[in-house]
């Protein structure tokens, strides 16, 4: 780890707390000269960091920059196999980590950026991806002899540990639009895009990339006008070290179901958070569309819906939008 690596996670780890240069020093077996250095070299990537004489350099509490120590502090053991990078900005992390995974990364490679110059939602959408305001994170899974089916489960996993973590951090209801938008006061807060390579001989799936975005604030311009009045953010104002939690609470929650396998309850909990249930909405096909009514989502996520025939059908993938005269 390099220098500023090692003070960065010294200083996240006793934030708020003021450290003398010579205790520094001797903690990271450096010289007063490196500690100087890295401090500076912190204070450049916008790390707020009071020096005060005969106290030494504290970490401002109410520092929000993403970082890999951040998050790491806040990580339980279920995700000690878990390799983070993180980045100011990238094309798409899941990009990056399909590029990663075809030169052989083990699974637990997670690549977070700060901003994405071409973040992807489904359906070939773009994912609004601005600096400073939002988590985008990939994470490689290489499960054992996983079908397309059983692969399908991830992302369901994924949106529970959404609600999941967003809930721990705001202490505000977050809910599911099937099969992959979570939403938070009607406003789509968080979407979700698993990409997979299979081997064509087995059928099995050689490795997923399981992509989120979560948007934490709104940005200081506003949401761009095609997405204005639907999206929305986990909070309205910074928080201390909201980011880091955010991505954090999503990688304890999902790696929990993850590691319980078919022995997590994820199902119960995917189909209580549902928002459509109930409600008129659109099944949205290649060619049109049909009006319907959600009825309820099975034990393996799939959504169960009536049409105006009267005729049902199980949808397992797909996307549907709620009436307009339900909004």
């Amino acid at each position: 780890m390099a220098t500023k690596e090692e003070l960065l996670k010294l200083f996240e780890n006793n934030k708020g707390v003021f450290l003398s240069g010579e205790e520094i020093a001797e903690k990271l077996s450096l010289s007063r000269t490196a500690v100087w250095k890295a401090v500076n070299s912190l204070r450049k990537d916008g790390y707020r960091i009071d020096a005060v004489q005969n106290k030494g350099y504290c970490l401002a509490i109410d520092t929000d920059i993403l970082s890999a120590e951040g998050i790491l502090k806040y990580l339980e053991p279920v995700c000690s196999n878990l390799e983070l990078t993180v980045l100011p900005v990238t094309d798409s992390t899941n990009n990056l980590l399909r590029e990663m995974a075809a030169a052989g990364a083990p699974e637990g490679r997670c690549v977070i950026a700060n901003s994405q110059t071409m973040g992807k939602g489904r359906l070939g959408r773009v994912f609004y991806s601005p600096a400073d305001t939002g988590v985008y994170l990939s994470l490689l899974l290489r499960p054992g002899q996983c079908s397309a089916e059983q692969a399908s489960k991830l992302t369901t996993m994924a949106a529970v540990a959404a609600c999941e973590a967003i809930e721990d951090v705001s202490d505000e209801k977050a809910s599911i639009k099937w099969v992959n938008d979570i939403y938070m006061n009607d406003r789509k807060v968080s979407g979700i895009l698993t990409e997979a390579s299979f081997d064509l001989e087995s059928g099995y799936l050689e490795y997923a990339a399981l992509g989120i975005g979560i948007n934490i604030y709104p940005p200081k311009t506003g949401f761009p006008e095609e997405i204005k009045d639907i999206a929305g953010a986990v909070f309205r104002a910074p928080r201390n070290d909201g980011k880091n939690r955010v991505a954090a609470a999503f990688l304890n929650h999902f790696m929990e179901y993850y590691t319980a396998g078919n022995s997590a309850d994820y199902a119960v909990r995917y189909r209580d958070r549902s928002f459509l249930i109930g409600r008129d909405i659109n099944v949205l096909f290649r060619d049109g569309k049909r009006s319907a009514t959600a009825i309820d989502v099975d034990p393996d996520c799939h959504l169960i819906v009536r049409y105006e025939d009267g005729s049902e059908d199980c949808l397992s993938s797909g996307e549907v939008s709620l009436r307009l005269a339900d909004k």
